[in-house]
């Protein structure tokens, strides 16, 4: 194979790479943005429901007390 098309080959598989290296990074950060998001949606709904959840004191009423 002549050099310079060896070369040329070697540039543009070596872009396709770069490329493709760097649209992985951006979906991997998308994705752990997403995780976090994702995590915190599902504490706070957990949280909500344990508020919701929290037993309400309940007034008792002793013998003799409303006289």
């Amino acid at each position: 194979m002549h050099p310079e098309i060896h070369l040329a080959l070697h540039r543009a598989h070596t872009a396709a790479l770069r490329a493709d290296a760097d649209a992985h990074r951006l979906a991997a950060a998308a994705r752990r943005r997403r995780d976090v998001r994702t995590r915190l949606g599902w504490t706070l709904v957990e949280l909500g429901l344990r508020l919701a959840a929290v037993p309400r004191p309940t007034t008792i009423a002793l013998p003799g007390a409303l006289r």
